[in-house]
């Protein structure tokens, strides 16, 4: 991981920007606050984080199946949910320069001490009886705290009437309980099952940072794993274990990854039991993902505000019941930050030089091998993108015959690339190319005919 800095995310946002992981939002504008676009490695790196997680999710568990529901819900999903009521953070304004603060993070960040479990009126006077200055313009001037709902609001109609509102949704969750019986009566499922969705989500989160850590667009990778009451508490644990084994599949060190119980006083109204797992990140230990028991919470809710029954029979005993429900949710760009300041290193090589490199697993690199010709000769070339093309047919893969083959390989290196392929002279006597390993940077020589069967085993 980079050594610590006064600011400790700056290499690795310059190098996503550099090489076309991720760029600032609208920046031709000046930039529109906590947004982000994936550049093309970028992209390559959430596609192949997101197929994986279906794989390993979906298509490679016989008690799961999939959803793909809509951004905007009937505006009364939201209100049995309790997201109108409930979904909601306690912000706090500087008189002075407007700046808004989540106050819960104003504390904490400004006396080192929890803000869990504060009331209103208590944020405000901890905040007044320690003179807390604002981090924006050092003044000591706030409103009072007051709740804000983080759930962005549009209208369903060109007159703009109140009536008329509908949400961006704030979680992916709520599509699947209000499918629930659509999945039921369609497919040949029986608890315990689970449905998996991968989406956007908005929250318009007061203050948003950290790179990609918190913005107020992004993607979730979540289940809603239907279950009998009595079995929450080893599913549970199933589920925990099974979180841990994808960090560990997508190369999270398990120093860094730990578990982060929520005191039940602190729980979300749904829910009964939640940990997070949270990752050592560079600026702090934050929560990377959750794990949460919701009951029967929504779909009992559900089938309260929409008058239709959500209950279970169970085809063996005919015992019915509204299922409860375990939630793993995944988000897909605190993944990515993970994977990349998991990835980063700058190495300090024999010769003096220095080195930055991405130590991506190989199943989850945007590109799997770069193949070089030695140098810019056509009779290489020729042979470099024959073997290029045959790479290309099963991975994502880059050709590239620029520049120096050292700097081709540093380029590739930032990039994470497992391997490079140089084609040189001896090739074309031999038919055997030269294999750079990213990590050892040891290169060995391997027939052109077994380079695939070479390749397949190294990236699996």
């Amino acid at each position: 991981m980079a050594q610590p800095s006064q600011d400790p995310l700056k290499p690795i946002v310059a190098l996503a920007k550099r090489r076309g992981f991720i760029y600032p939002g609208s920046e031709i504008y000046g930039g529109f606050a906590n947004t982000y676009s994936f550049g093309p490695y970028g992209v390559e790196l959430k596609k192949n984080i997101k197929d994986l997680w279906w794989k390993t999710f979906v298509h490679q568990r016989r008690d799961m199946v999939g959803l793909d529901g809509p951004i905007l819900l009937h505006p009364k999903v939201w209100l049995a949910s309790g997201h109108l009521d409930n979904f909601s953070d306690a912000m706090i304004d500087c008189k002075a320069c407007k700046a808004r603060f989540r106050c819960d993070h104003l504390i904490e960040e400004s006396l080192n001490r929890s803000a869990d479990g504060l009331t209103l009126q208590q944020m405000t006077e901890t905040i007044l009886e320690h003179k807390v200055k604002c981090p924006k313009c050092g003044a000591q001037d706030f409103t009072e705290a007051r709740y804000f709902n983080l759930m962005f609001t549009t209208h369903m109609s060109k007159t703009g009437q109140e009536g008329d509102a509908a949400y961006l949704r704030p979680e992916t969750a709520q599509a699947i309980f209000i499918d629930f019986k659509n999945i039921i009566d369609t497919m040949r499922v029986k608890i315990p099952f689970g449905v998996a969705q991968i989406g956007k989500a908005f929250r318009n989160e007061i203050t948003p940072g950290n790179f990609i850590f918190r913005v107020i667009e992004f993607e979730q990778m979540e289940i809603e794993y239907f279950i009998h009451e009595s079995t929450w508490e080893k599913t549970f644990e199933d589920w925990l274990n099974t979180m841990h084994s994808w960090c560990k599949l997508i190369g999270l060190s398990e120093n860094h990854v730990h578990e982060k119980e929520h005191p039940k006083e602190l729980l979300s109204h749904y829910s009964k039991r939640t940990v997070d797992l949270v990752y050592d990140f560079p600026f702090g230990t934050s929560e990377l993902y959750g794990l949460a028991y919701r009951t029967n919470f929504d779909l009992s809710r559900h089938a309260e505000f929409s008058g239709h029954s959500l209950e279970y029979t169970d085809p063996e005993t005919r015992e019915k019941f509204v299922p409860h429900v375990i939630e793993p949710t995944f988000g897909v760009e605190r993944t990515i930050l993970a994977l990349l300041c998991e990835a980063y290193d700058e190495e300090q090589l024999e010769n003096g030089e220095m080195r930055t490199v991405l130590h991506f697993e190989p199943r989850i690199a945007p590109v799997k091998a770069a193949v070089f010709p030695l140098m810019k000769k056509e009779i290489l070339a020729n042979k470099a993108r024959t073997v290029f093309d045959d790479l290309q047919r099963i991975w994502n893969c880059e050709y590239d015959e620029s520049g120096a083959i050292g700097k081709r390989y540093r380029r590739h290196d930032e990039l994470g690339t497992p391997f490079c392929i140089t084609i040189d002279f001896d090739t074309l006597e031999n038919d055997t190319v030269t294999l750079r390993d990213r990590d050892s940077m040891k290169q060995e020589r391997v027939p052109i005919q077994k380079l695939i069967e070479i390749l397949s085993t190294k990236l699996s």
